[in-house]
């Protein structure tokens, strides 16, 4: 409740939370516009350098926010006090302290966390969209998507998601302020999918379109199709509406990500407990994660040991949050979780490339 007038209340004299979020919210559909419109060419595959250019432009935006809220972090919340600085860093559970310090001393560490955490949740978000990404190229084969309509389908993928995380993260930040004990269940979480990862690591995936459960719900409800249609989603003949296949592919899309969104929102309050910088890390993400996935959909397979990455990332997300108080106590920061997500991730990265495994070696061959 407490979460819900906060984001409700309205400063006239400055930018509050809610007036900051719409800014937000209106650039970010701005960047979506020219990403999927301006510079669309229509229903085509989306090629190397087209994907590499918008990989570079959503990466560059995500870490250009980084170095706003350095500077102006306090425009996040409206911050105008060292109160307001103080009852935030309790509210959210800030690692930091501020004890004899000014406002303006304050503010610059109280804005460096923040952004600190900002980058950290980004950082955890895009690497586990990579496994994300496994299942998507998964889901295109085994429904036979023509790769000139990836873009579509991605493009409302990513729309979907955007609304669902919303609704996630606000919702679990509500239940972390209420419910302490929450934060070990989703460590429990956590450590069980990090450790279901390793032991499934070289476990072939399949998907059956005819089996899958979102699939045998959308045909309870709809009349479904036999064949694509282009690029539609729906079809209308001899005046009954028919969803297509390409739809049911959207619809398993978005099954997925809700999937997903169990494992990476609880990995990120394990770095911050602020509802609006896990949403931020996670937004920035997954607007990449289009451009991602052309860039990386034909050299993923390269990467052997990312798999067992992700699920040593996992774990060690997991018995952060299960034993957060004893880190606290011995000032365990941030930047130390930062150091080791992406030290995990540069070892699994770098084994990859000049250890490959020798029986990948002889297929490659």
């Amino acid at each position: 409740m407490k979460d819900f007038i906060y984001f409700c209340q309205w400063n006239m004299f400055g930018i509050n939370e809610i007036g900051f979020f719409g800014v937000f919210l209106v650039f970010i559909f701005f960047v979506l516009l020219l990403d999927l419109g301006v510079f669309s060419k229509g229903f085509h595959k989306v090629g190397f350098t087209e994907a590499t250019i918008w990989s570079v432009i959503w990466i560059g935006i995500s870490l250009a926010f980084y170095f706003f809220l350095i500077h102006f972090g306090y425009l996040v919340h409206g911050i105008d006090s060292l109160d307001e600085i103080k009852n935030r860093i309790v509210e959210y559970k800030h690692p930091i302290d501020i004890s004899g310090l000014g406002f303006d001393e304050a503010l610059v560490v109280y804005e460096k966390n923040l952004a600190l955490e900002y980058l950290t949740g980004y950082v955890i978000e895009k690497s586990l969209s990579v496994d994300n990404i496994f299942v998507i190229i998964l889901i295109f084969y085994a429904f036979g998507v023509d790769e000139r309509y990836y873009k579509r389908v991605l493009m409302w993928g990513i729309i979907g998601a955007v609304v669902m995380r919303f609704i996630f993260i606000f919702a679990g930040a509500a239940l972390v302020r209420e419910f302490d004990w929450i934060l070990y269940v989703f460590g429990g979480i956590l450590v069980f999918t990090g450790v279901k990862l390793y032991l499934d690591r070289n476990k072939k995936d399949r998907i059956d379109p005819s089996t899958h459960p979102m699939v045998k719900l959308a045909s309870r409800f709809f009349r479904v199709h036999k064949s694509f249609a282009g690029h539609k989603f729906f079809l209308k003949i001899d005046g009954k509406r028919y969803v297509t296949p390409l739809f049911l592919v959207l619809l398993v899309i978005e099954f997925s990500d809700v999937i997903f969104a169990v494992d990476s929102i609880p990995a990120i309050f394990a770095v911050s407990k602020d509802p609006y910088i896990i949403f931020f890390s996670n937004i920035f993400a997954i607007l990449g994660l289009r451009a991602l996935f052309f860039l990386m959909a034909n050299i993923l397979n390269k990467f052997y040991y990312l798999k067992i990455g992700l699920s040593v990332l996992l774990t060690f997300i997991g018995v952060k949050m299960l034993v957060h108080e004893p880190l606290k106590e011995i000032g365990f920061s941030t930047i130390h979780s930062l150091y080791i997500i992406l030290g995990i991730l540069s070892v699994s990265i770098l084994a990859s490339v000049f250890f490959p495994p020798k029986e990948k070696i002889i297929e490659e061959k």
